[in-house]
């Protein structure tokens, strides 16, 4: 028996848990609150596709005379083909059968629908993959295929990470949603309800919490919910997640009480604690929580406890979930997103909020991005070391609005000395301060990818969104991290309010000169969307649009609008996104931009090497005197040499370094090299107190003269390059 049961109802990913109740759980051990977890999503998914539940959907299909499409007609034909391999596909996808990909990968093995026929296309791009990356591809395909299936013959509204996902999306009244909860379950809410009723029956929960991230899990989250209402109505339930903390903040329709008894807005933590005391109905004390009272939708704030400081919350507790039962997929052939769908991530986050805290498309007057609030990096690394122990995982995202460049370096420093070996990823603003030298600290710490918001590649455009960056800046950081062997991923924009066709063509040459540059690995375009609770939502008159309000009983937040430019952006949807395909995969260059297109775009007014002019810059001179210096490398094994000119007998000392790909040598005067060797146990990472540049300056100058003249050398510039950095 536990006090509390912790949900994420279907879908989100397929490889790794959501985090939100790992977080609440941790948190509530430090409560002593007794709580179980469960990712109900993935348990439906490993049901759903297995063996003998599919030989009972072939059956309902046929017995319905349902398959309608000779894509469907096809499937049901080879229905002993897509079945007798289906357990073991799962299994390969969850890594526990590897030797099966030369299987999967021979000719002829999977049987193929509709989803293979993009496979001749992708053949170039898949080329270089290995044979497990290409196994899990065709495996995705395969699956895809058996969910086209299902969304054609038994339930038109499933999706791999999603459910139902348009009857949350803009749902500004509650009457859909509540329509189709009228309705009987479906097929897939049979499984769903089998798996939650066992759950049930084994904890035994006071409160179940269901934490509903996206539009495509609030469907089911009803859905429970209503089932629970109507078996176990001694059973609180409540409602709290990034779905209602961005949509459920102007609710009034009662209805919605007839399944939940709590809504909860922002963070969670106190807000449950609160509702896991005796008696919460009961006139007690709440944390940003909708209840019904007296029949109307009341909202409650009436604790005076302020919020828990990001220290104090816990180590996200993984602990109940099936960890080992989840499936790694490769849908496309997008370096980033197989980083989002592969493999097992442990999830954390760096700080709560932004530190930017400024981007006017963004929902900054909320509380998850306006208050920021930082942790220490020796806290965030005991947290994966704790994590490491538990799952058995050394992967981490991080899952920050826009991790901090401070603290990133901080967190590497502190990776670093303590010898830990992880790979991390993590959200960014392309900043200035990620110098070249930052960049090859958090490669040497694990950091292996960043993804960040070029938004729109316009300085005027960046400037309305109040990005704080410009394109030359963005190219000159992302240029940093490639050269730091660093995957970079962009989310591009289109359609801002006031973008002509002009700035829209001339963004796409920016972006196609930053992947032929070779700077850019990975992006995806997504089109302008306003949302109520952003600075342009809050004052749309300032931005040239007009917005088409609807009156609100249930979600609020993305809001129709008319562009007052008149210009159609959803045209240049396809275009836009066919010329990405391409260019991650380092094609399609050389054609005019006119081809991506099939109306007529105007030229682009942007200089063909605009790009590699931004990335022409002289060496900065200019270092602070409170930079720190640290050597990342090994000791140099040291010959000495002399050379006798004219009478005179020179001495210098040639350092030999190895690192893990080369060896390279560097020659100094003797003395200056002595000088230098003596520097480098204090430059070592494992000292608490690296020397700022200002202090090496002012010793170097105590024997010998001129140190900018030392440093900006060809030696010690070899030693920048490997290593030696400026921080």
């Amino acid at each position: 028996m536990k006090d509390l049961l912790l949900i994420t109802p279907p879908f989100t990913q397929l490889n790794t848990p959501y985090p939100a109740t790992c977080y609440l759980k941790g948190f509530l051990n430090t409560k002593n609150i007794g709580a179980f977890q469960m990712d109900l999503g993935i348990e439906v998914i490993l049901e759903l596709f297995s063996k003998e539940t599919f030989q009972d959907i072939f059956e309902i299909a046929f017995t319905n005379n349902l398959m309608i499409s000779e894509n469907a007609q096809r499937i049901y034909a080879l229905k002993k083909s897509y079945l007798q391999p289906l357990d073991d596909v799962i299994a390969f996808l969850q890594d526990k059968k590897p030797t099966f990909a030369r299987q999967i990968c021979s000719d002829q093995f999977l049987p193929q629908a509709s989803r293979f026929n993009q496979l001749d296309d992708l053949d170039w791009a898949f080329g270089s993959m290995g044979m497990q990356d290409k196994a899990k591809h065709l495996a995705t395909l395969y699956l895809e295929d058996l969910s086209d299936f299902i969304i054609e013959c038994i339930d038109p509204n499933f999706g791999f990470s999603r459910y139902a996902e348009r009857l949350g999306q803009s749902a500004n009244a509650f009457d859909d949603l509540y329509t189709h909860l009228q309705a009987a379950p479906t097929y897939i809410d049979d499984i769903t309800l089998k798996i939650l009723e066992e759950k049930l029956k084994t904890v035994q929960p006071k409160l179940v919490c269901f934490s509903v991230p996206f539009p495509g899990n609030l469907y089911s989250a009803f859905r429970c919910a209503q089932y629970i209402k109507t078996n176990y109505p001694h059973i609180k339930i409540a409602m709290g997640g990034g779905f209602p903390n961005t949509e459920l903040r102007s609710i009034t329709d009662v209805r919605v009480f007839e399944f939940f008894d709590f809504i909860t807005l922002d963070d969670g933590e106190l807000p449950i604690e609160l509702l896991a005391s005796p008696n919460p109905s009961k006139g007690g004390e709440y944390k940003r929580t909708f209840i019904l009272e007296n029949g109307a939708v009341v909202y409650k704030n009436n604790s005076t406890k302020p919020d828990y400081k990001q220290s104090d919350l816990g180590t996200p507790d993984y602990s109940d979930l099936l960890l080992n039962d989840y499936i790694s997929v490769i849908e496309i052939a997008n370096p980033m997103h197989s980083l989002w769908s592969d493999g097992r991530w442990n999830k954390l986050t760096m700080a709560h909020g932004c530190y930017w805290g400024k981007c006017t498309f963004c929902d900054i007057s909320l509380d998850y991005i306006k208050i920021y609030e930082p942790i220490a990096a020796k806290l965030l690394v005991d947290r994966m070391e704790q994590l490491m122990e538990q799952t058995g995982e050394t992967g981490f995202h991080f899952v920050d609005e826009a991790a901090p460049p401070a603290l990133m370096k901080a967190l590497a420093l502190e990776i670093i000395k303590r010898k830990l070996t992880v790979t991390w990823w993590t959200n960014i603003r392309f900043e200035k301060n990620f110098t070249k030298d930052l960049c090859l600290l958090l490669k040497a710490s694990g950091c292996i990818a960043v993804s960040g918001g070029l938004e729109v590649a316009s300085d005027r455009l960046l400037k309305l969104i109040d990005k704080g960056v410009t394109v030359e800046q963005v190219a000159r950081v992302t240029r940093n991290f490639t050269e730091a062997n660093m995957m970079v991923h962009s989310y591009l924009m289109y359609g801002y309010p006031t973008q002509t066709v002009q700035e829209t063509v001339d963004s796409l040459e920016m972006v196609r000169q930053l992947f032929e540059i070779g700077v850019l690995q990975s992006g995806f375009w997504h089109q302008f969307a306003l949302t109520a609770h952003s600075p342009i939502g809050l004052n749309p008159s300032e931005y040239n649009i007009q917005p088409h309000y609807k009156n609100i009983s249930f979600a609020n937040n993305d809001v129709e609008f008319t562009d007052t430019t008149g210009i159609d952006h959803n045209q240049f949807s396809f275009g836009l996104k066919k010329s990405l395909f391409n260019f991650m995969h380092g094609i399609g260059f050389d054609m005019p931009l006119q081809d991506w297109f099939e109306f007529k775009i105007p030229k682009t007014s942007i200089k063909p090497d605009f790009i590699y002019q931004c990335l022409e810059t002289e060496t900065n001179f200019n270092i602070k005197p409170t930079a720190k210096i640290m050597w990342l490398g090994t000791e140099p094994l040291v010959t000495e040499h002399s050379k006798t000119k004219r009478g005179n007998t020179f001495y210098s000392l040639k350092l030999t370094f190895h690192n893990t790909t080369d060896t390279f040598d560097i020659t100094l005067e003797k003395d200056k090299g002595i000088w230098f060797l003596n520097q480098l146990d204090a430059l070592n990472i494992n000292n608490n107190q690296l020397p700022f540049f200002s202090a090496l300056k002012k010793d170097f100058e105590t024997e010998f003269e001129d140190f900018e003249l030392f440093w900006f050398s060809k030696p010690m510039n070899i030693l920048r390059d490997n290593g030696l950095l400026v921080l």
